[in-house]
């Protein structure tokens, strides 16, 4: 690595609108997220999953096939 080209790596600490706090490694001091790892719902797994039909299933079903 070249010398004196980097950024400086700190703490930043990560506040979520939710109330979640966590500590990672950044050129930041400091982060506000809208949503993170504790209320996204694909984590918390509240996610609703639809079945959808394949278009060869929606391409039958219109002619009859």
């Amino acid at each position: 690595m070249q010398k004196e080209i980097h950024p400086d790596n700190n703490e930043c600490e990560v506040n979520c609108v939710c109330g979640n706090k966590f500590t990672i490694m950044s050129n930041e001091t400091s982060m506000r997220l809208d949503i993170c790892n504790k209320c996204h719902p694909f984590f918390t797994g509240e996610a609703k999953l639809v079945d959808r039909a394949g278009r060869v299933d929606k391409f039958k079903k219109k002619y009859n096939m």
